[in-house]
């Protein structure tokens, strides 16, 4: 079993800055990627970046350039930095354990609400 909680949302002005953190416990050999998603409501969950344990990452398009996502392997945790923060950035973030043979592990999750 693997433990998700992240931390770090709020309210933030247009145009500005938060970071987010995952941190996990548990069975953390067992994670191979921990990536970020968001959803709004009446959306879809969407991912948003991932990061694997050989350090391969994937941003995705619509967050290219604004946010970054790191690891700190010896506190088991990912990083989300986002910067110039747009107000279609307001959701709530969730972090995701990749596991092989689970179905991964989600984090209760975080809002972060962008007002313009």
């Amino acid at each position: 079993q693997v433990q998700l909680v992240e931390s770090g949302g709020g309210l933030v002005q247009a145009g500005g800055s938060l970071r987010l953190s995952c941190t996990a416990s548990g069975s953390t050999f067992s994670i191979n990627a921990i990536a970020w998603y968001r959803q709004t409501p009446g959306k879809q969950r969407e991912l948003v970046a991932a990061i694997s344990n050989a350090g391969n990452i994937n941003v995705v398009d619509s967050v290219q350039g604004r946010f970054t996502i790191s690891r700190d392997n010896a506190k088991n945790t990912v990083y989300l930095q986002m910067n110039s923060l747009r107000p279609e950035d307001t959701a709530v973030y969730y972090c995701n354990a990749e596991s092989l043979g689970t179905p991964g592990y989600w984090g209760q999750g975080t809002q972060v609400t962008v007002s313009s």
